[in-house]
């Protein structure tokens, strides 16, 4: 028998864990978990003991298809590759290059999403790049930034067990991020104290020593109630105020309007429960924010994230171990997709497309000269193919028909191409509108890198053969650039391509394929060769030089609750599926925990509305409908349901606001106004 256990990295959340792929007779046959790995530590979720189970599976796509009449059929690989790239050429020559645009993937290697943004860049001549960090992180990357100087996790997971009160926000973690709540659970068992602030009362909420329900989108005035009652009482630390920020009088003065009275007006927190979180985060030696989608996911997003750095500086809490803000990454690979310029206004690094001395850098590397006016965020992209100024688009790994809101208007989007070209493993919904579909390896067929939520750069080893015809997405995308003339796209592999990464990314500078298989794992900044990788940020000082207090007035949501719609919906994922369902409504065991999406309605709404557990209602808002079956619980409050966005029979997405931040331009998810109804059904 042949048998090998092969290192990988879990295809799911950002966590980062180390596993293996038990291969037999050529074949995957097992998951293990990794002993040694400093995340998973010889343990792994549902979602992670799964991962080989999709890989093979007899949905997957074989060989390329392209669209005949209203059907799309099986063709061979050099008459997909010529297709598209003749059409793309003649899009591009005819309306411009700015008429096309790219979807990169979180799901994606580094190196096959640093493949992609070139070819958009260099080949086609477009800064039209995004990905699905712009529904979920995108304040993330401009709040810290603008106030540190870096739009990254500031420390690492394992600082998590050397924390003294841990304040988690907006995070299910035990359902999104599973190997990181189980350190925050044990981090309680050793003495630390957990706040959880949650509109739902989530699992973590059981393990709290302080659980706080805030009505939702209100976390701004409850944070700034929070610095108001720090200030009063002279819990903020003067030292690290004085000596390693600026603009505090400015925050000063805008908090001092957050008086715990107003607050409870506007969240429902009684003053009480704010004191407590507010003493027990400011005077605790080391304390750590956690927080993912429900901070940011709103018209606010950007403005919860900077409230966050606001408290942190406040306390003098970040700069230093297990003390910090730690945003949850939600895809594998979401924090190495944006550190490959998978996005508008970014190449590698966070270098600027309209800095010129990046621009110059770049375009002498790649032989090419390359635009200068940031590109279009994904749903201004999606806006703009309805509006016919988009007429191309490429997406890799990424489906929007799930994972955008209003996809009603998603789906008259992209119906309105006049090229879709989607690159995928399975025939996903967004694939089944296609002109071209690309079939793609996915983790465990190729090699790579993977860029976990504390910015862990791992290496991903190719187990199996590519299943079918499929290729590797870095293939594909340097075939198709070969044919349209292009060169610098000749790789030998992917660590051919990783050093061209490193040669132009100086916070990977000095990482290579070797020193990651002798360490297991290199954290960025990673500036020289010699240098052993940063575990946390800003020990000396920020990235910007003082850190920037941002005095932030809180806004109600766009879409309020009222006559017509008198509910709030909010969306997430469930434990045992991962995003759009992909992946794990094709893994037989995840798929046999949960086969369905529900509406979670609260005991007191069912009762009026005359509903019981699991019965059929309509959910509609101002942008579609979605027939599904209630799950009455205690988890949500009165006036609010809970929809996963994982199903496409009941898809959350067809009700969400397309409303977005100003800064970073993702939408709001977590807030919109719904109505419930009976389905009635005729006999």
């Amino acid at each position: 028998m042949d048998y090998k256990a092969v290192p990988s990295v879990c295809p799911y959340c950002g966590c980062g864990c180390g596993l293996y792929l038990e291969v037999m007779e050529g074949h995957l046959a097992g998951t293990l978990p990794s002993p040694s790995h400093p995340i998973s530590r010889g343990s792994l979720c549902i979602k992670g003991w799964s991962a080989h189970e999709f890989v093979e599976s007899e949905a997957r796509l074989a060989r390329p298809l392209w669209k005949r009449g209203a059907n799309l059929e099986p063709t061979d690989w050099d008459t997909a590759l010529y297709f598209v790239a003749e059409r793309l050429k003649a899009i591009r020559d005819r309306y411009g290059p700015r008429s096309i645009a790219f979807l990169s993937s979180a799901k994606c290697t580094n190196e096959e999403n640093y493949v992609f943004m070139k070819f958009a860049r260099s080949v086609v001549g477009t800064n039209n790049i995004d990905h699905c960090a712009r529904l979920c992180h995108a304040p993330t990357v401009a709040g810290l930034a603008y106030a540190f100087g870096s739009g990254a996790m500031t420390n690492s997971v394992p600082e998590l067990d050397e924390a003294s009160c841990i304040l988690v926000i907006g995070s299910n973690t035990t359902e999104n991020h599973p190997m990181i709540a189980s350190r925050i659970i044990n981090a309680r068992e050793r003495g630390a104290y957990i706040i959880v602030v949650d509109p739902r009362r989530i699992h973590l909420a059981n393990y709290a020593d302080l659980y706080i329900q805030p009505r939702l989108g209100t976390d701004v005035a409850l944070v700034n109630g929070m610095m108001n009652v720090i200030i009063q009482e002279g819990w903020h630390d003067r030292e690290f105020i004085r000596s390693r920020t600026e603009n505090f009088e400015a925050l000063r003065a805008r908090v001092a309007e957050y008086t715990p009275e107003r607050v409870r007006e506007i969240t429902g927190v009684e003053p009480g429960l704010l004191r407590i979180a507010a003493r027990t985060y400011a005077l605790s030696p080391n304390s750590s924010i956690v927080y993912a989608m429900g901070i940011t996911e709103h018209v606010t997003g950007t403005d919860n994230v900077l409230t966050l750095a606001n408290l942190a500086m406040l306390c003098g809490q970040v700069g230093k171990r297990g003390s910090g803000i730690n945003p949850l990454r939600g895809q594998n690979n979401v924090q190495g997709a944006c550190d490959m310029g998978g996005l508008p206004d970014v190449y590698t690094g966070y270098q600027r497309v309209d800095d010129p001395a990046a621009r110059a850098k770049f375009e002498e590397a790649w032989g090419a000269l390359l635009p200068e006016e940031p590109g279009l965020t994904v749903v201004e992209m999606i806006d703009a193919a309805a509006e016919g100024e988009i007429r191309a688009m490429y997406i890799m790994g990424e489906n929007p028909m799930l994972s955008d809101p209003d996809i009603n208007h998603v789906r008259e989007a992209l119906a309105n191409l006049d090229l879709l070209v989607v690159q995928d493993i399975f025939l996903n919904e967004t694939a089944e509108l296609a002109t071209v579909v690309f079939p793609a390896c996915s983790f465990a067929e190729k090699d790579g890198t993977f860029t976990a939520t504390d910015r862990r750069v791992q290496r991903v080893h190719r187990a199996i053969d590519p299943v079918g015809h499929s290729r590797a997405d870095w293939e594909i995308v340097c075939d198709l650039a070969r044919i349209m003339g292009a060169g610098g796209f000749a790789y030998r592999g992917a660590e051919e391509i990783f050093e061209e990464i490193t040669r132009l990314t100086p916070s990977y500078a000095g990482m290579s394929y070797r020193r990651l298989e002798e360490n297991g794992y290199l954290q960025w900044p990673c500036p020289t060769e010699e240098h052993p990788g940063t575990e946390f940020l800003h020990r000396e000082g920020f990235a910007r030089g003082k850190g920037l207090f941002t005095p932030v007035t809180w806004k109600p949501p766009l879409e309020v609750a009222d006559e017509e719609y008198p509910l709030y919906l909010t969306t997430g994922r469930v434990h045992f599926h991962y995003h759009t369902g992909t992946m794990t409504r094709r893994s037989p065991t995840l798929n046999r925990e949960m086969s369905f999406g529900a509406v979670d309605l609260n005991p007191r709404d069912a009762e009026r509305l005359g509903v019981e557990d699991h019965e059929l209602v309509s959910v509609s808002s101002r942008r579609g409908e979605v027939k599904i079956r209630t799950r009455v619980t205690e988890m949500v409050p009165p006036g609010v349901v809970f929809i996963p966005f994982n199903f496409r029979e009941s898809a959350a997405n067809a009700l969400t606001n397309p409303a977005r931040d100003p800064v970073s331009k993702i939408p709001e998810f977590k807030v919109c106004a719904v109505k419930l109804e009976k389905v009635t059904t005729r006999r």
